[in-house]
């Protein structure tokens, strides 16, 4: 351990960052010694699993508020004391949660093990995932200084705070500096990218939460459909569509594999109303049941979005078919899926996720008593058209003009799973489209990756891109772009393919000539 370093971690050490419209109200530091901690990939997205040990580092944490605000804000930046590589990677958030919890700190374990100063900001929200806490002032107030923040403000407050205390504690500030995030963090690192076009070199995000206002409410939106119909199905219903569709389409990209690569082809070939009475087993009830006209408009309105109905003011896109639905496939990472419903009593209901009830519940009808389960079609658009009017220009996160950004010398990489089983894939192609369209040079500062087999930020047959992070770090440094990047995929039979994933709008090839689905070399862009 640098014993002039660990001298250095102490308050007195860090002068008051200056970023303004705030007032820092504390400063503390402390050391940490010989900590070790295994970091798994699901932390780390765009990077490998890898062992954090005997780790020293000074842990500093910053509180502040901005005056008029009644708000607290923490920052909490972590600097090594035997293996700084001259960087900081920031790291995100998940679900309704900016950091400072158990997900962000394995992310920043994880940056620590490759010599990375590292940060994490809570926005000043509360870190227990839910809105309730903190979204109004009071019944028919939105706060909306909190949800200021949560969208954008205290992601360019932490970037200035930890690249000030780099400074402090090392002489100099980072040589690059860059954001790591999914999901939440993936939301996060694009609005930096979108409204804080200077505060990193380069961002590397998966499956990032943009058109926040859409998205959300549509994670109620399969239930909606259930609860209009009075119809709640059994969960393998679902399971038995999902797998006949996968059957369906699986081949489309000439490889069988089990899994749907082209899944707007699919959703043109397989209907799933061909399937209504159709006999099969069902694990959940250890019987044979047919599955129902319910099953099959449930999965059709899941998978095709509400985009293309009539009369409506809102609308999104759906899931792709062959995405983990109810929580039960083996690469799931929990019991609950958009068409989950619980039928153990003997009577099934329904079984919302909570993030579409509480955006409706209070950015909807402002808090006031909703029973979402008794909303007419009209009455969902409604609430969710209102929500759209109140918040968008604070969260929505979908500004394609990211022409400061490139004009920064920023890079941006991005990816996908194709099998997401939260965030419609479309919607993160159609913003790559939407900058293609707005921005010239896009293949100069952004990349864009659609990950086969890959559900929600891990957890499916496809592989994390584990590479991504360090190419995004090569082109930033050294100018090489990354036109392709590494995957692993688990193919029907339990076979591991190792395959290449080609830039969009790119598509991935197998040479026939070849015929070795396993081997990377056997796979090309064009």
């Amino acid at each position: 351990m640098s014993s002039s370093l660990s001298s250095l971690c102490v308050p007195e050490t860090f002068n008051n960052p200056s970023v303004f419209g705030a007032e820092i109200r504390s400063i503390e530091a402390n050391l940490v010694s010989n900590f070790s901690t295994s970091v798994p990939d699901t932390y780390r997205f765009s990077q490998p699993a890898v062992e954090l040990k005997n780790a020293n580092f000074c842990n500093v944490t910053v509180s502040y508020t901005h005056p008029g605000q009644n708000d607290n804000i923490f920052v909490e930046t972590w600097l090594p004391i035997d293996n700084w590589n001259g960087r900081l990677q920031a790291v995100g958030g998940a679900g309704l949660i900016p950091g400072r919890f158990a997900f962000s700190y394995y992310g920043m374990y994880g940056a620590l093990a490759d010599g990375y100063a590292t940060v994490t900001t809570d926005a000043g929200i509360p870190s227990n995932d839910s809105m309730e806490p903190w979204a109004l002032t009071s019944t028919g107030n939105i706060n909306l200084y909190n949800l200021q923040n949560f969208g954008s403000v205290s992601l360019n407050d932490e970037a200035i705070i930890s690249k000030s205390l780099i400074k402090d504690f090392y002489g100099k500030g980072p040589d690059y500096s860059y954001f790591n995030g999914c999901s939440q963090g993936g939301r996060q690192g694009m609005m930096l990218a979108q409204r804080y076009p200077g505060a990193y070199d380069g961002i590397a995000v998966g499956a990032p939460a943009m058109y926040f206002d859409d998205f959300f409410p549509y994670l109620q939106w399969p239930q909606q459909v259930m609860d209009i119909l009075g119809q709640y199905p059994h969960t393998c219903e679902i399971d038995a569509i999902t797998a006949a569709a996968v059957s369906a389409c699986d081949e489309i990209d000439g490889i069988a594999d089990g899994v749907i690569t082209e899944p707007e082809a699919c959703l043109a070939v397989f209907d799933p109303f061909s399937l209504v009475n159709t006999s099969f087993e069902c694990a959940q009830t250890n019987t044979t049941l047919q599955i129902s006209n319910a099953a099959a408009t449930v999965i059709n309105a899941t998978w095709r979005g509400t985009l293309g109905d009539p009369g409506t003011k809102t609308g999104w896109y759906g899931l792709n078919p062959g995405a983990d639905l109810t929580g039960n496939s083996k690469y799931s990472s929990g019991p609950v899926g958009l068409t989950t419903t619980n039928c153990t009593s003997g009577t099934c209901v329904g079984t919302p996720i909570a993030y579409g009830v509480e955006w409706l519940t209070y950015y909807g009808a402002l808090g006031a008593d909703l029973n979402v389960t008794s909303l007419s079609r009209s009455q969902f658009d409604d609430f969710v058209y209102a929500a759209q009017q109140r918040v968008k220009s604070l969260i929505g996160t979908a500004d394609a003009d990211i022409s400061a950004f490139r004009d920064a010398g920023g890079k941006l990489v991005v990816f996908q799973g194709i099998q997401d089983s939260l965030l419609p894939p479309k919607q993160t192609e159609r913003y790559y489209n939407e900058v293609d369209s707005v921005v010239s040079d896009i293949d100069g500062f952004f990349k864009f990756f659609e990950i086969p087999g890959l559900g929600h930020c891990g957890y499916g047959p496809g592989s994390l891109p584990h590479g991504l992070f360090d190419q995004l770090r090569t082109w930033v440094e050294n100018g090489t772009a990354p036109d392709q990047t590494p995957i692993q995929l688990e193919a029907e039979d339990g076979t591991i393919q190792n395959r290449i994933v080609c830039s969009y709008p790119q598509k991935t090839k197998l040479d026939e000539a070849c015929g070795d689905a396993t081997n990377s070399k056997c796979w090309s862009c064009s």
